[in-house]
Protein backbone atom coordinates (compact mmCIF):
# COMPACT_ATOMS: atom_id res chain seq x y z
CA UNK A 1 0.00 0.00 0.00
CA UNK A 2 1.28 3.48 -0.69
CA UNK A 3 0.00 6.37 0.81
CA UNK A 4 1.59 10.53 1.43
CA UNK A 5 1.26 12.83 3.80
CA UNK A 6 0.71 16.39 2.54
CA UNK A 7 2.84 17.79 0.52
CA UNK A 8 1.22 21.41 1.07
CA UNK A 9 4.56 22.75 2.91
CA UNK A 10 7.03 21.72 0.02
CA UNK A 11 8.43 24.27 -2.11
CA UNK A 12 7.96 23.94 -5.64
CA UNK A 13 10.86 23.99 -8.17
CA UNK A 14 9.77 27.20 -9.78
CA UNK A 15 9.12 29.03 -6.45
CA UNK A 16 12.40 28.31 -4.27
CA UNK A 17 15.42 29.78 -4.40
CA UNK A 18 17.54 26.84 -3.62
CA UNK A 19 16.70 23.65 -5.94
CA UNK A 20 13.88 21.42 -4.67
CA UNK A 21 15.55 18.04 -4.30
CA UNK A 22 13.68 14.63 -4.20
CA UNK A 23 15.42 11.98 -2.05
CA UNK A 24 13.74 8.42 -3.13
CA UNK A 25 15.21 6.52 -0.10
CA UNK A 26 15.63 7.99 2.78
CA UNK A 27 17.61 4.89 4.94
CA UNK A 28 20.75 5.59 6.71
CA UNK A 29 22.56 7.60 3.99
CA UNK A 30 19.32 9.15 2.46
CA UNK A 31 17.87 10.37 5.52
CA UNK A 32 21.49 12.38 6.31
CA UNK A 33 21.59 13.91 2.98
CA UNK A 34 17.81 14.74 3.06
CA UNK A 35 17.89 16.61 6.38
CA UNK A 36 21.21 18.39 5.45
CA UNK A 37 19.90 19.19 2.63
CA UNK A 38 16.65 20.92 4.46
CA UNK A 39 18.79 22.37 6.93
CA UNK A 40 20.55 24.31 4.29
CA UNK A 41 17.53 25.72 2.27
CA UNK A 42 16.62 23.31 -0.26
CA UNK A 43 12.67 22.28 -0.18
CA UNK A 44 13.00 18.27 0.62
CA UNK A 45 10.62 15.59 -0.90
CA UNK A 46 12.09 12.52 0.60
CA UNK A 47 10.28 8.42 0.47
CA UNK A 48 9.89 5.97 2.65
CA UNK A 49 9.18 2.43 2.93
CA UNK A 50 8.80 3.10 6.93
CA UNK A 51 5.66 4.48 7.91
CA UNK A 52 7.01 5.22 11.66
CA UNK A 53 9.86 7.49 9.95
CA UNK A 54 7.35 9.92 8.81
CA UNK A 55 7.12 12.10 11.73
CA UNK A 56 11.24 12.08 12.32
CA UNK A 57 11.35 13.30 8.64
CA UNK A 58 8.70 16.04 9.23
CA UNK A 59 10.26 17.00 12.02
CA UNK A 60 13.58 17.36 10.28
CA UNK A 61 11.82 19.66 7.69
CA UNK A 62 11.40 16.69 5.14
CA UNK A 63 8.38 16.72 3.15
CA UNK A 64 7.52 12.73 3.81
CA UNK A 65 5.63 9.81 1.46
CA UNK A 66 5.39 6.12 1.60
CA UNK A 67 6.52 5.02 -1.15
CA UNK A 68 7.68 1.22 -2.10
CA UNK A 69 8.93 -0.26 -4.92
CA UNK A 70 8.60 -3.69 -6.52
CA UNK A 71 6.49 -6.34 -7.07
CA UNK A 72 3.44 -4.13 -5.81
CA UNK A 73 4.36 -0.86 -7.38
CA UNK A 74 1.07 0.07 -8.91
CA UNK A 75 -0.68 2.53 -10.42
CA UNK A 76 -1.31 4.83 -7.49
CA UNK A 77 2.72 4.61 -7.03
CA UNK A 78 3.30 5.41 -10.05
CA UNK A 79 1.33 8.54 -10.19
CA UNK A 80 2.48 9.86 -6.81
CA UNK A 81 5.70 8.99 -7.89
CA UNK A 82 5.21 10.93 -10.82
CA UNK A 83 3.73 13.99 -8.75
CA UNK A 84 6.73 14.36 -7.08
CA UNK A 85 9.22 14.24 -9.76
CA UNK A 86 6.82 16.99 -11.13
CA UNK A 87 7.81 19.03 -8.12
CA UNK A 88 11.48 18.19 -8.09
CA UNK A 89 14.45 19.88 -9.84
CA UNK A 90 16.56 16.97 -8.86
CA UNK A 91 15.99 13.75 -7.95
CA UNK A 92 18.60 11.41 -5.80
CA UNK A 93 17.71 7.99 -6.27
CA UNK A 94 19.39 6.19 -3.80
CA UNK A 95 17.74 2.42 -3.72
CA UNK A 96 20.38 0.15 -2.79
CA UNK A 97 20.81 -3.16 -4.72
CA UNK A 98 20.38 -5.17 -1.66
CA UNK A 99 16.45 -3.91 -2.07
CA UNK A 100 16.72 -6.31 -5.09
CA UNK A 101 17.21 -9.95 -5.47
CA UNK A 102 19.83 -11.44 -7.68
CA UNK A 103 19.39 -9.93 -11.38
CA UNK A 104 16.20 -7.78 -10.66
CA UNK A 105 18.15 -4.25 -9.82
CA UNK A 106 17.67 -2.76 -13.05
CA UNK A 107 14.28 -3.80 -13.15
CA UNK A 108 12.87 -2.57 -9.74
CA UNK A 109 14.49 0.96 -10.58
CA UNK A 110 12.62 0.70 -14.40
CA UNK A 111 9.32 2.38 -13.03
CA UNK A 112 11.70 5.39 -11.61
CA UNK A 113 13.22 5.79 -15.37
CA UNK A 114 10.01 5.70 -16.79
CA UNK A 115 8.76 8.45 -14.03
CA UNK A 116 12.10 10.40 -14.66
CA UNK A 117 11.41 11.10 -18.44
CA UNK A 118 7.40 11.51 -18.63
CA UNK A 119 7.81 14.16 -15.62
CA UNK A 120 11.29 16.15 -17.46
CA UNK A 121 13.29 15.62 -14.37
CA UNK A 122 15.67 17.92 -14.86
CA UNK A 123 18.70 16.38 -13.07
CA UNK A 124 19.57 13.19 -11.38
CA UNK A 125 21.75 11.99 -9.30
CA UNK A 126 22.44 8.38 -8.91
CA UNK A 127 23.81 6.87 -6.00
CA UNK A 128 25.65 3.86 -6.76
CA UNK A 129 29.01 1.32 -5.16
CA UNK A 130 32.35 0.56 -5.92
CA UNK A 131 31.04 -3.05 -5.85
CA UNK A 132 31.09 -2.22 -9.36
CA UNK A 133 34.63 -2.76 -10.39
CA UNK A 134 36.51 -5.96 -10.41
CA UNK A 135 38.78 -7.07 -7.48
CA UNK A 136 42.00 -7.20 -8.77
CA UNK A 137 44.97 -5.69 -6.90
CA UNK A 138 45.34 -2.37 -9.36
CA UNK A 139 43.68 1.35 -8.42
CA UNK A 140 40.31 1.69 -10.20
CA UNK A 141 39.35 4.50 -11.75
CA UNK A 142 35.68 5.25 -13.12
CA UNK A 143 36.75 4.51 -16.72
CA UNK A 144 37.19 0.67 -15.04
CA UNK A 145 33.62 0.03 -15.14
CA UNK A 146 31.14 1.71 -17.77
CA UNK A 147 27.53 2.54 -17.33
CA UNK A 148 25.28 0.82 -19.77
CA UNK A 149 22.27 -1.06 -20.25
CA UNK A 150 23.87 -4.52 -20.98
CA UNK A 151 26.21 -4.55 -18.65
CA UNK A 152 26.83 -7.93 -17.16
CA UNK A 153 26.73 -6.17 -13.86
CA UNK A 154 23.41 -5.55 -12.26
CA UNK A 155 24.34 -2.25 -10.82
CA UNK A 156 26.35 -0.83 -14.11
CA UNK A 157 22.96 -1.59 -15.74
CA UNK A 158 20.79 0.38 -13.42
CA UNK A 159 23.22 3.43 -13.97
CA UNK A 160 23.31 2.84 -17.41
CA UNK A 161 18.80 3.74 -17.13
CA UNK A 162 19.87 6.74 -15.61
CA UNK A 163 22.58 7.66 -17.89
CA UNK A 164 20.23 10.13 -20.90
CA UNK A 165 21.02 9.01 -24.23
CA UNK A 166 18.90 12.25 -26.36
CA UNK A 167 19.99 14.49 -23.51
CA UNK A 168 16.53 14.52 -21.65
CA UNK A 169 18.38 15.14 -18.43
CA UNK A 170 21.57 15.81 -16.62
CA UNK A 171 22.90 13.23 -14.56
CA UNK A 172 25.78 12.19 -11.99
CA UNK A 173 26.36 9.07 -11.05
CA UNK A 174 28.58 8.73 -7.95
CA UNK A 175 29.90 5.39 -6.48
CA UNK A 176 30.43 5.51 -2.70
CA UNK A 177 32.95 3.28 -0.91
CA UNK A 178 31.72 0.90 2.24
CA UNK A 179 30.13 3.57 3.90
CA UNK A 180 30.95 3.92 8.04
CA UNK A 181 29.84 6.80 10.88
CA UNK A 182 27.18 7.05 13.43
CA UNK A 183 25.72 3.61 14.11
CA UNK A 184 27.76 2.05 11.93
CA UNK A 185 31.02 1.10 13.45
CA UNK A 186 32.94 -1.00 11.18
CA UNK A 187 34.48 -2.86 14.16
CA UNK A 188 31.73 -4.56 14.26
CA UNK A 189 31.97 -5.71 11.05
CA UNK A 190 34.58 -8.70 10.91
CA UNK A 191 34.71 -8.69 15.25
CA UNK A 192 35.47 -12.53 17.04
CA UNK A 193 35.93 -13.69 13.34
CA UNK A 194 38.38 -16.05 12.84
CA UNK A 195 41.39 -16.51 9.77
CA UNK A 196 39.92 -14.75 7.44
CA UNK A 197 41.38 -14.47 3.63
CA UNK A 198 42.35 -11.29 1.65
CA UNK A 199 43.99 -10.07 4.90
CA UNK A 200 46.61 -8.07 2.83
CA UNK A 201 43.71 -6.55 0.51
CA UNK A 202 43.48 -2.69 0.98
CA UNK A 203 39.91 -0.74 2.84
CA UNK A 204 38.03 1.47 0.80
CA UNK A 205 35.75 2.71 2.77
CA UNK A 206 33.64 6.38 3.50
CA UNK A 207 32.63 8.41 6.38
CA UNK A 208 28.49 9.56 6.77
CA UNK A 209 29.88 12.77 6.98
CA UNK A 210 31.90 12.86 3.42
CA UNK A 211 29.21 10.93 1.19
CA UNK A 212 26.57 13.80 2.48
CA UNK A 213 29.43 16.52 1.50
CA UNK A 214 30.21 15.18 -1.82
CA UNK A 215 26.73 14.62 -2.82
CA UNK A 216 25.41 18.18 -1.12
CA UNK A 217 28.57 19.83 -3.10
CA UNK A 218 27.27 17.98 -6.45
CA UNK A 219 23.91 19.57 -6.62
CA UNK A 220 25.31 22.79 -4.93
CA UNK A 221 27.86 23.30 -7.70
CA UNK A 222 25.88 21.28 -10.81
CA UNK A 223 28.45 19.21 -11.28
CA UNK A 224 26.71 17.12 -13.72
CA UNK A 225 27.49 14.63 -16.49
CA UNK A 226 30.35 12.65 -14.65
CA UNK A 227 31.02 9.74 -12.79
CA UNK A 228 32.33 9.82 -10.31
CA UNK A 229 34.34 7.65 -7.30
CA UNK A 230 33.93 8.94 -3.62
CA UNK A 231 36.13 7.12 -1.05
CA UNK A 232 38.65 8.27 1.47
CA UNK A 233 42.29 8.97 0.53
CA UNK A 234 43.87 6.21 2.58
CA UNK A 235 43.46 2.36 2.02
CA UNK A 236 45.08 0.78 5.16
CA UNK A 237 45.17 -3.12 4.58
CA UNK A 238 42.51 -5.36 6.25
CA UNK A 239 44.57 -6.91 8.52
CA UNK A 240 45.47 -3.56 9.91
CA UNK A 241 42.08 -1.78 10.03
CA UNK A 242 39.62 -4.08 10.96
CA UNK A 243 41.67 -5.07 13.78
CA UNK A 244 42.15 -1.52 15.27
CA UNK A 245 38.55 -0.96 14.67
CA UNK A 246 37.33 -3.82 17.15
CA UNK A 247 39.92 -2.85 19.81
CA UNK A 248 38.38 0.47 19.74
CA UNK A 249 34.68 -0.72 20.47
CA UNK A 250 36.85 -3.16 22.94
CA UNK A 251 35.22 -6.11 20.65
CA UNK A 252 37.33 -9.25 20.08
CA UNK A 253 39.55 -8.72 17.24
CA UNK A 254 39.56 -10.59 13.88
CA UNK A 255 42.30 -12.75 12.71
CA UNK A 256 43.53 -13.42 9.15
CA UNK A 257 45.00 -16.17 7.34
CA UNK A 258 49.08 -15.69 6.13
CA UNK A 259 48.90 -14.88 3.03
CA UNK A 260 51.74 -13.30 0.26
CA UNK A 261 51.21 -9.87 -1.60
CA UNK A 262 48.92 -7.40 -1.74
CA UNK A 263 45.93 -8.14 -2.96
CA UNK A 264 42.25 -6.23 -3.87
CA UNK A 265 41.67 -3.05 -5.33
CA UNK A 266 42.08 1.03 -4.65
CA UNK A 267 39.45 2.98 -5.09
CA UNK A 268 40.94 6.16 -6.69
CA UNK A 269 38.40 9.51 -5.74
CA UNK A 270 40.57 12.07 -7.16
CA UNK A 271 38.54 13.37 -10.11
CA UNK A 272 35.89 14.12 -7.60
CA UNK A 273 38.02 16.11 -5.33
CA UNK A 274 39.23 18.48 -8.40
CA UNK A 275 35.36 18.43 -10.06
CA UNK A 276 33.76 19.45 -6.57
CA UNK A 277 34.47 22.22 -4.21
CA UNK A 278 34.30 20.00 -1.32
CA UNK A 279 37.18 19.50 1.73
CA UNK A 280 37.07 15.48 3.22
CA UNK A 281 36.51 15.45 6.67
CA UNK A 282 37.73 11.78 7.35
CA UNK A 283 40.63 10.62 5.02
CA UNK A 284 42.11 9.03 7.66
CA UNK A 285 39.78 5.75 7.91
CA UNK A 286 41.57 5.08 11.00
CA UNK A 287 41.05 8.35 13.12
CA UNK A 288 37.55 8.25 11.37
CA UNK A 289 36.99 5.51 14.21
CA UNK A 290 36.21 8.35 16.64
CA UNK A 291 33.03 9.49 14.52
CA UNK A 292 31.34 6.09 14.53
Amino acid sequence: MTSSVSASSAGTASGASSPTVLVLGCGWLGMALARSLAASGHPVLGTTTTPGLLPTMEAAGITPYLLQLGTDFGASAEALLLQLLQQADVLVLNVPPRAASAGTYPALLRPVHRAVAAAGTKHVLFVSSTSVYPDEARVMREGDAMSTRDAASDVLRAEGHFVPRYGQWKSTVVRLGGLIGPDRAPGRFLAGRRDLANGNAPVNLLHLTDAVGVLSGIIKHEAWGHTFNVCAAQHPLRRVFYPSAAAYLQLEAPTFKEEKGVSGKIIDSELVRRMVPYQFQHDDVLAALASC
